[in-house]
Order: structure tokens, then C-alpha cells, then sequence
């Protein structure tokens, strides 16, 4: 939106959860001046293994924060991809090739550790590539950053200096939070050894702050050795490093996840001893799986980005991020078909709504303001379902039906309904076809459905399209034949002639599959001949 737009959008008050932390950065800005000329936002990224959902999900949730808060304010905003690839390598991932060729190196940062891949000069530099690739692929504005970079060219150094200096109010804070083991050898500061290049966790034997150096033991040689905490030849502890990180760079935002609120809480902590000030931010509830356990990369019990591209698009993967990100929710394939409906239906109405609700819609933030103005003419459960009904293998059994209903209608002037066709013939194959399993009617379910069928062959050809009109007589099926819960009239109709506990609005079926279809489906799951 260009600068004219801002002051409408301020008068509208939005309360969309976006611009509430957008106002919450704008009441940061107001106690305190920015030494700054812009507003920095900042994701994080461990790439001791490849992106995955909850790396999406960080980055579309604080580039809707961003979105919103260039609506509410003239301050130039930037974003930082920040990645930790200084980080020792801990453990062997389980999904790379060549895992010898890394063993040596364990415990190195992971941008000196060689690539398994053979693509990239080092491990890190590998994954840090595929998080630009993975980024880039949803068009997300941002700035890759790189620890490696930070630390080594001594853009870090001043922070470093001020780590040193309050190394021991640091310590203050952590070790509470540590076991006796790991409280005796503890320092925010961990050196690498010039022998083996390897990231140590050491006691501290001393600090030199006008040389700016710490010495240790060699755990292997019981040498003293002392190096330089500058231009690289240390690494922060992870909680020290996020504070240090917070103030180097002077982050105004950053959320994370649920499980790390209590590092949220020791690295503000320590930023503030460093003479900063920790970023505004929330923290988002965790993914569960169906059985509603946490999903653990390690796992391996959730969906990842690739899975759920297979079978919807990207955009009903950012509503799913968009809604409720302070509650948790499952992950898991089921939810795909509701999330593309959903973000059907927020994109159907958005062009008919007023401006006021138009900033609510999750469709405002996904598209940063400029939805598109076409929707699809079917919905994505419609299309589930007539492919199960037909048992499509190809996207031109369903544009049969679909041209027949809404002539007029091809992919090339219905791009969104193209998608859609093609993820509904992959989530059928994959999901819907190995489990269907009919059950037959019993007596008075047969009676409904070939009332049904009778009064459906009554119909002209324009009721026969009707999608409202074919739903109410549905409806009026299932109340003349007693059935006391339309829900079970439907449930039947669903188990009886889908296969399936679950289906869609019948009216909408019917006229899409066709009248004479569905009254050949009548007679061929009640055993009965159409007239």
C-alpha cells in the first residue's frame, strides 16, 4: 500500500492479533529513542538440520507483524534471518549422506564442518543455503544473516567486550537455572580450541578484560591456553548468545516458541545487564500430532512444509499459522482439506467487505493487504469428494463435471480452482482411496434414499443446478422419513454412498456430480434400479 493508505488503516483501530503487537513495538519506540533509522525484526534459525514447519511459521507470523506495523507506522522496517551457524555440532543428523565424512569434526562450528552434501563449502553453509532457498520459495522479504559472519569479522566484538565485563552478574543468572555438573564449569563464554577447532565447554581459569582474553585448561592436554574472545575465537553460550545477539544488533522483535519462555526470560535478563533492552515479542503455542503429542523433528510425528504443499497451497498453510497462534493445535494431514476451505472462504470475502473487517480478514495479512480478487467457484472438500465418488485418477474426469456445472469455467480463467483440482486428485490418491469403506443401508435409510432419488427426478433443468435448492430437499428427505438427528440422515448419506464418516454439503455435491449421477449412485448402493 502506498503512504496515503496509513492514516485509514490507523483509523480503523484494527485488532487483528498482527496489529496488536505491531501497537506493542510502537509503544516500545515511544519510551525509548532509536539509535537506529529502523525497526529491526528477527527470526532464528539452528541449521544443524534442514527448515521446517515451525521455521515457516516464524517467519510468515513476524512478516505479518511487520506487515501491520508498516501500516501503522513511517519508520523503515528490516528483517533479519538470523542463523546460528557458529553452533558446535552436538550429534550426527540421521538424514544426511556420507555421516563419516562429519564425524571427525564433531563439536567444530558447523560452517567448519565439511558437506556431506558436496555442494557448499561446509555443512553450515549448505543448510544456511537451503533456508535462503526455502525463504525465497514463499517470497519472503528478509536479510540472511549469519553468525559466522558476525563473530568472525568482529561486528561482534564490542558485545563481546561487554560479556567479558559482566561475566560474572551473567553467571549470577544462569547458574540457578543449571545442575551441579554444569554450574561448575560454566561461562556465557566458550572458546575454540586453536588445536582442534572444536567449541569447549570450560571453566574459566581467567579473564584479561583490558587484553580481552579468557584462559583454560585443555581438557585434553591440561595445557593453559589462552585466546581471544574477538573476531571469532569464541562462542557465546546459547542463552548468553541470543542476549548478546539482542544487543549487538539492537532487535526490537522477536517471538518464539512456547518451550523457550524460560530462556526468553534469562536472555532478557542478561541484555539488560549488557546495557540493552530485550526485544518485544510473544511467544506461540506448539504443534501436536493426531494422538496430540508434541512434534518432535527427532520423531519425526508431524507434517513438514514439503508434505503439506503436496496436497494444498501455500496460502492455506500461512492461515493455519495466522489463526490462533497462541493456542495449540494439530498437525497433522486431516487438517489440510479444512485450512484450504477456510482460506477459500476469507478470500471470497474480502472484496465485499468494509474496510474496517477487511484488516480483520486473515486473507489482509496473508497477501500483505492485496488479496486476490478471484476465489475458486468450488470448494476443496467439493472436489475431495467428487473424486472419491469417481474414483479419479485424472484431473480431466473432474473438469468434465466441473464444466458441466459451471460452463464457462477452465483452468486457464480459474487458476485457483486448477490448483486445487490437481492437490485434490494427490490428497484422494493418498488418503482418501486405501480407506473408504461403504456400509449398506438399512431399511429405513433405503426408504429415504429412494425417496430422494424420486423427487430428484422431478426436478427441471435449472433446480437441477440449484446447489440452496437440492440442499433443502435433502433436507426435507431426511424430516419426512423420521430421522429425529438430520445429522444421522447425513452421516448416512455420507457412510452409505461416499464411503466415509465425513462429506460435503450435499446440495452442492449433487449439483456437481450431476442429478442423474447421483440417482444412479442411489440405485447402485441400495441395490435398486432407477426407473
Amino acid at each position: 500500500m502506498n503512504e496515503k493508505t496509513f492514516p485509514s488503516i490507523k483509523d480503523l483501530h484494527p485488532k487483528a492479533w498482527p496489529f496488536e503487537e505491531a501497537q506493542k513495538i510502537i509503544a516500545r519506540l515511544a519510551k525509548q529513542p532509536n539509535p537506529k533509522n529502523y525497526v529491526l525484526f528477527e527470526t532464528g534459525y539452528g541449521p544443524s538440520g534442514l527448515p521446517h514447519i515451525g521455521t515457516f511459521g516464524e517467519v510468515v507470523r513476524t512478516t505479518m507483524v511487520r506487515q501491520a506495523f508498516m501500516r501503522l507506522s513511517d519508520q523503515p522496517t528490516r528483517l533479519f534471518a538470523f542463523s546460528d551457524d557458529m553452533d558446535g555440532l552436538r550429534k550426527i543428523p540421521d538424514n544426511i549422506p556420507n555421516p563419516d565424512m562429519i564425524r571427525p569434526f564433531l563439536g567444530q562450528p558447523l560452517t567448519k564442518i565439511p558437506d556431506p552434501f558436496g555442494t557448499h563449502e561446509s555443512f553450515g553453509h549448505h543448510n544456511n543455503a537451503r533456508l535462503r532457498a526455502f525463504l525465497d520459495g514463499f517470497g519472503f522479504e528478509y536479510e540472511f544473516q549469519s553468525s559466522s559472519d558476525w563473530y568472525r569479522s568482529g561486528k561482534f566484538n564490542d558485545a563481546l567486550r561487554r560479556v567479558l565485563r559482566h561475566h560474572d552478574a551473567i553467571c549470577d543468572i544462569m547458574l540457578p537455572s543449571l545442575g551441579p555438573e554444569r554450574r561448575a564449569t560454566y561461562s556465557p563464554l566458550l572458546p575454540i580450541c586453536p588445536r582442534t577447532g572444536r567449541v569447549l565447554q570450560v571453566a574459566l581459569v581467567a579473564k584479561d578484560e583490558v587484553a580481552a582474553t579468557i584462559s583454560y585448561r585443555d581438557p585434553d592436554t591440561a595445557k593453559l591456553v589462552e585466546v581471544s574472545i574477538l573476531d571469532g575465537h569464541v562462542k557465546c553460550q546459547w542463552k548468553a548468545d541470543w542476549a548478546m545477539r539482542w544487543y549487538a544488533l539492537s532487535v526490537d522483535y522477536e517471538m518464539s516458541g512456547k518451550d523457550l519462555i524460560p530462556t526468553v526470560a534469562l536472555s532478557s535478563k542478561i541484555v539488560q545487564i549488557l546495557g540493552g533492552m530485550p526485544p518485544d515479542g510473544f511467544s506461540y503455542e506448539l504443534f501436536l500430532d493426531e494422538n496430540g503429542q508434541k512434534i518432535s523433528k527427532s520423531r519425526g510425528n508431524g507434517l513438514t512444509v514439503d508434505e503439506w504443499l503436496r496436497y494444498a497451497p501455500p496460502e492455506s498453510l500461512a492461515l493455519y499459522m495466522y489463526q490462533q497462534p497462541r493456542r495449540a493445535k494439530k498437525l497433522y494431514f486431516d487438517v489440510i482439506p479444512k485450512a484450504t476451505d477456510e482460506y477459500l472462504t476469507f478470500l471470497e470475502k474480502y472484496p465485499s467487505q468494509s474496510p474496517a473487517d477487511q484488516v480483520e480478514n486473515p486473507a489482509w495479512h496473508i497477501h500483505n493487504g492485496q488479496p486476490p480478487t478471484a476465489s475458486s467457484p468450488l470448494s476443496f472438500a467439493i472436489l475431495l469428494n467428487l473424486a472419491s465418488v469417481v474414483h479419479a485418477e485424472d484431473g480431466a474426469v473432474l473438469w468434465g463435471f466441473i464444466s458441466r456445472y459451471r460452463p464457462g469455467v477452465t483452468a486457464a480463467n480459474a487458476p485457483i480452482l486448477a490448483r486445487l483440482v490437481d492437490f485434490a486428485l494427490v490428497y484422494y490418491r493418498d488418503f482418501i482411496a486405501p480407506h473408504k469403506k461403504y456400509r449398506p443401508a438399512n431399511d429405513a435409510e433405503r426408504a429415504a434414499l429412494q425417496d430422494l432419488a424420486a423427487r430428484l427426478a422431478t426436478l427441471d433443468a435449472a433446480a437441477r443446478v440449484d446447489a440452496d435448492l437440492l440442499q433443502n430437499l435433502v433436507f426435507a428427505v431426511g424430516k419426512d422419513h423420521g430421522f429425529a438427528e438430520l445429522r444421522e440422515w447425513f452421516k448416512a448419506l455420507y457412510e452409505i454412498l461416499l464411503g466415509q464418516e465425513q462429506g460435503p454439503r450435499m446440495g452442492s455435491f449433487i449439483a456437481l456430480f450431476g442429478v442423474d449421477e447421483t440417482r444412479r449412485l442411489i440405485a447402485e448402493k441400495t441395490a435398486d434400479a432407477v426407473p
